[in-house]
């Protein structure tokens, strides 16, 4: 297939991008670089079977004709999504609008990357596909949460209207190698603090839970998806229903850095969810889906990673 894919010079974009060229995918990638990163798109243009297109998808964009879109295309991490919000948003809403459009033009299906975050701070746990949330519309984190609510919204208004072929992916929280360092995201930010011996900063009492997955079972899932039939549209959850504390979490990484950090607490941000945890018996059922790549195993080759860029960049002026 000729796929295109919004977002491929983000975390997740990156690691699909190389699996589908594995696959022996075409890509064509779309990124403005707000959050990605330009060596990404460098690696990956090394193979001849990705091009490259510059531009903000909240734009109109005309590609040539195109199996499948794959949008994963916005700021992902609080730090990132709530430093423009109104860009966020329109990412979010004006973004899946036209990609939509290419969708229903070339007559192609549109997977879209939602998120855990269409939970909000959830009342059950585990959070199912059925649930409809608890989401504060108008506080810090709304640009991103009613954003992607608001996606959701957009395909399936336009698969009931117009027909346009859609599935619906709610990520939960994904790690991994690649990602920014010390961007704002809980796995990110302690590994960087604590190979650094920084002070590692918990928000709260660190008694809220996550539940993290490996970013190559979730590469794994997405794939799975956007190979199946016009029939599933989801939204399916894609995470891993292994529940650790926040606090848990710090004192692993700092277990398996060997560091030296000391761990703090601070006050946590308004509306920051208590509790994560997927229920994934549509995944299972659906895609035949579970993760294989548990927490440890998974920190361990982040961590080693991270220990690589970062010994490198000491030696960067």
């Amino acid at each position: 297939m000729r796929i295109l894919l919004t977002g491929a010079a983000g975390f997740i974009g990156f690691h699909l991008s190389k699996k589908l060229l594995v696959q022996n995918h075409k890509i064509v990638g779309v990124d403005n670089f707000s959050t990605g990163s330009i060596k990404n798109i460098e690696i990956l243009q090394k193979n001849k079977s990705f091009e490259f297109i510059r531009r903000d998808i909240t734009l109109p964009l005309n590609v040539k004709k195109v199996d499948a879109i794959i949008n994963l295309a916005c700021p992902a991490s609080p730090f990132h999504y709530q430093k423009n919000p109104v860009a966020t948003i329109k990412a979010s809403v004006l973004g899946v609008i036209n990609m939509l459009e290419l969708a229903k033009k070339q007559k192609i299906p549109l997977l879209q990357a939602s998120t855990s975050e269409i939970y909000g701070d959830p009342l059950i746990a585990p959070q199912v596909e059925t649930y409809w949330g608890n989401v504060n519309p108008i506080g810090f984190r709304s640009c991103y949460d009613e954003g992607k609510r608001v996606a959701e919204t957009l395909m399936f208004d336009y698969w009931r209207q117009f027909g346009v072929q859609i599935k619906v992916a709610r990520i939960f929280n994904t790690y991994g190698p690649n990602m920014h360092l010390n961007d704002g995201r809980v796995v990110s930010n302690f590994v960087f603090q604590a190979l650094s011996n920084e002070p590692i900063t918990i928000y709260g009492d660190g008694s809220q839970t996550r539940s993290f997955c490996f970013v190559s079972d979730t590469v794994e899932a997405l794939v799975k998806i956007i190979e199946t039939t016009e029939s599933v549209v989801g939204p399916i959850n894609i995470g891993n229903p292994e529940e650790i504390t926040i606090e848990n979490l710090a004192t692993k990484v700092v277990s398996l850095t060997k560091s030296k950090s000391k761990v703090i607490k601070t006050t946590l941000p308004p509306d920051d969810p208590k509790q994560r945890k997927p229920d994934i018996n549509c995944a299972l059922k659906t895609i035949n889906w579970t993760p294989k790549v548990g927490l440890d195993e998974g920190l361990e080759k982040t961590i080693s990673e991270f220990k690589t860029r970062l010994d490198v960049n000491k030696y960067l002026v």
